[in-house]
């Protein structure tokens, strides 16, 4: 079975769409490496972060892309915040607005 990747809403979709041309080409590749090999996947493209979410790291001329997802149960993927990175660290408020996606997803499953 492959992995299944589903954007937290259609507000999370449009933000990741409209990401820079070839950052969004990198992201929309990973996408698709996620789908082949799931949870193994990891470094260069995949990144844990803490709190059971975890990144997708793109780079390219443009910058540096970063879409931050959890894993749910039949192996599936769901993208919670897409962004383009303009310090070192992941900004704290990405990571909270993923946080509270998240819990509302671990919610609504409960």
């Amino acid at each position: 079975m492959t992995w299944e990747i589903e954007f937290f809403n259609e507000s999370v979709e449009a933000e990741t769409l409209s990401l820079p041309p070839k950052i969004l080409a990198k992201i929309l590749h990973i996408f698709e490496m996620i789908e082949i090999a799931g949870a193994q996947l990891g470094e260069p493209y995949t990144k844990p972060l803490s709190n059971g979410l975890f990144e997708i790291r793109a780079k390219a001329k443009e910058g540096i892309g970063r879409s931050i997802y959890c894993y749910q149960k039949e192996k599936k993927i769901i993208i919670l915040h897409s962004f383009v990175k303009k310090d070192q660290k992941t900004p704290k408020k990405a990571i909270e607005i993923s946080l509270k996606r998240k819990k509302e997803i671990d919610n609504a499953n409960n």
